[in-house]
């Protein structure tokens, strides 16, 4: 009999045949047990149900056929819903897990059994599997526990963790109600931050070193999706002012802060308008000039929180923008 698992991972997917192999192959290679794998299948009408069931018999999959919604969101909590792990994390169909990966998560989770949320960096990869750069967080590195206030700030100004990074307990990510399912961009921004938010004496670690691959390419759903840069402008709005509404600082931290969040939410709906044609370069240059009104220290935090040396060179490589 199989013990309790001590993961669970969700993966929603609809025609991902392109990527699906890659990312299935990269759970293989991580050779872990008592681990589950919950696939949320979105109607999809090529070759991934039956990708999926070709390694059904090598990754104990929990594959669920559903018809097709369109929202990738309400699928993720559909999986949450059904996962029974003590901790859960999320991999999309064209991301993928480097190696040792779970041997390396577990170990810290059994010296630090306490932890809450668990993060780590990322590789941007292309369409073909080429490392484009390093996506990393701008936090305390592991063994030291992250200050929640410090993830709250930084979160605020920009998401800098992909999808296939956090480790969280599945027990809070039900607590905070799982994922919004009306934001279809920023559901997983939102839910970073509802786990931050949870409880003062968060446990939180950051491990320093890339343990997955994050696959920039233009069909991917962030791409696609983001060409409604009106509801892309207020997706990241209304996370950033909801979240900055109920954070318990003192005003003039809240202010500045505030302040930092609107000028990354500029800079990231031209990047996105830049993505589908719509926006210019010499555009983004003259916002990122502008910086400079928000003062020596606001530079120098949206430059460190914001990570955007690390998100336009990897994009610039893969010729998103």
């Amino acid at each position: 009999m199989n013990a309790h698992p001590w993961l669970s991972v969700l993966i929603p997917t609809y025609n991902g045949d392109q990527y699906l192999k890659d990312t299935l192959n990269s759970i293989l290679e991580q050779n872990e047990r008592n681990v589950e794998y919950i696939i949320i299948d979105d109607g999809s009408t090529d070759r991934t149900l039956s990708i999926i069931k070709n390694y059904e018999d090598k990754i104990p999959i929990k594959l669920f056929e559903r018809k097709r919604i369109g929202n990738w969101v309400a699928n993720t909590n559909f999986a949450l819903q059904n996962a029974s792990g003590d901790y859960v994390c999320l991999l999309h169909q064209d991301d993928l897990w480097l190696n040792n990966r779970l041997k390396i998560i577990k170990e810290i989770l059994n010296n630090y059994p306490d932890t809450d949320l668990l993060l780590h960096p990322s590789i941007f990869i292309n369409d073909r599997g080429k490392k484009l750069g390093l996506w990393t967080c701008p936090l305390p590195a592991f063994p030291k526990y992250v200050d929640r206030d410090i993830l709250i700030e930084s979160l605020l100004i920009q998401n800098f963790i992909s999808i296939p990074a956090p480790i969280f307990k599945r027990e809070i990510a039900l607590q905070v109600g799982g994922m919004n399912e009306k934001l279809w961009y920023t559901a997983d921004w939102d839910l970073w931050l509802k786990i931050a938010f949870h409880k003062r004496d968060e446990k939180i670690i950051y491990y320093p070193y890339p343990l997955s691959a994050f696959r920039i390419h233009s069909s991917s759903q962030t791409v696609v999706r983001s060409s409604k840069t009106g509801e892309f402008y207020n997706q990241l709005n209304v996370v950033a002012h909801d979240c900055l509404d109920r954070w318990d600082v003192s005003a003039y931290r809240k202010k500045r802060i505030r302040s930092l969040a609107e000028f990354s939410i500029q800079v990231n709906t031209i990047l996105a308008r830049m993505a589908h044609g719509k926006g210019s370069r010499l555009e983004l240059i003259k916002l990122l000039l502008s910086s400079f009104s928000l003062g020596f220290l606001g530079v120098y935090k949206y430059l460190r929180y914001s990570r955007i040396h690390e998100r336009i060179i990897a994009r610039l490589k893969a010729n998103i923008i």
